[in-house]
């Protein structure tokens, strides 16, 4: 099964400014990921940025590059920029692979795209793993997922849901030994003619008040498969800390 990855690349960044050009293990964070979807089965990797800084550093390492548009609001809507340039086939799955994922495993890529390749009446699919500690619970960082009995996601929010009341009456910062939580892995497949749509759709106030993109398709009736990522996906990066950490990850693996 044929794919293409498409990675989202912004300069600007409110806690990391220049986060895809930032150094770790000798390159810019964005080679890596790039490499890593390079290793996957997809049949092309295109990096979509609105900076010619960016440009500059994925055309010195080979990759593919694309001059988006500045007025995007999400990494979705700069991928469906790709595919109505690329004119892709309307069936066609994209991947969404975000800048800041150095560390993403390429299976998961190839999972993704199968996931929404076996399930017809998605539009969209991703992953989650389950969480394991009281501080990812309750780290709005930490994106959190609800699923129905087929694992079609219900809902994705920053708060600790689902809400376990008796045990957080009992021990409010805890994490329940009987619920399951699952955490939302960010890596995105989509059909190529829901991706054109989605910049249309109305953007709507639970995506305002999460900061979470994938609501707005939920909120508009769309639906998105969640599978459970077959290997763990390794940390991103969004603050300092994570980038001192993913130094230190990349920089053992490199010795």
């Amino acid at each position: 099964m044929g794919y293409t990855v498409v990675i989202p690349a912004r300069f600007a960044s409110t806690r990391l400014p220049g986060k895809p050009l930032l150094d770790i293990a000798g390159k810019p964070m964005l080679q890596h990921v790039y490499e890593r979807a390079c290793e996957s089965a997809a049949t092309n990797v295109i990096i979509a940025t609105d900076d010619t800084r960016i440009v500059d550093a994925a055309e010195g390492f080979g990759a593919e590059v694309m001059m988006t548009s500045i007025e995007h609001r999400s990494g979705s809507e700069r991928a469906a920029e790709v595919v109505e340039r690329r004119q892709l086939p309307t069936e066609h799955i994209v991947v969404n692979l975000q800048g800041d994922e150095p560390l993403m495993p390429p299976a998961l890529l190839d999972q993704v795209a199968s996931n929404l390749a076996t399930n017809d009446d998605a539009s969209m699919a991703t992953l989650c793993e389950q969480l394991e500690t009281d501080a990812q619970l309750f780290d709005p960082n930490v994106v959190k997922v609800v699923l129905d009995y087929r694992g079609y996601a219900l809902y994705f929010s920053r708060a600790p849901l689902p809400w376990d009341r008796e045990e957080f009456i009992k021990n409010p910062r805890q994490l329940p030994d009987k619920t399951v939580y699952l955490r939302h892995v960010g890596v995105y497949a989509y059909r190529a003619d829901f991706l054109q749509n989605y910049p249309k759709l109305t953007p709507c106030a639970l995506e305002k008040a999460e900061s979470l993109e994938q609501l707005r398709a939920l909120y508009h009736g769309y639906r998105i498969h969640v599978a459970e990522a077959q290997e763990g996906p390794g940390p991103g990066v969004d603050t300092p800390e994570d980038l001192e950490r993913v130094r230190s990850l990349m920089g053992m693996s490199c010795c």
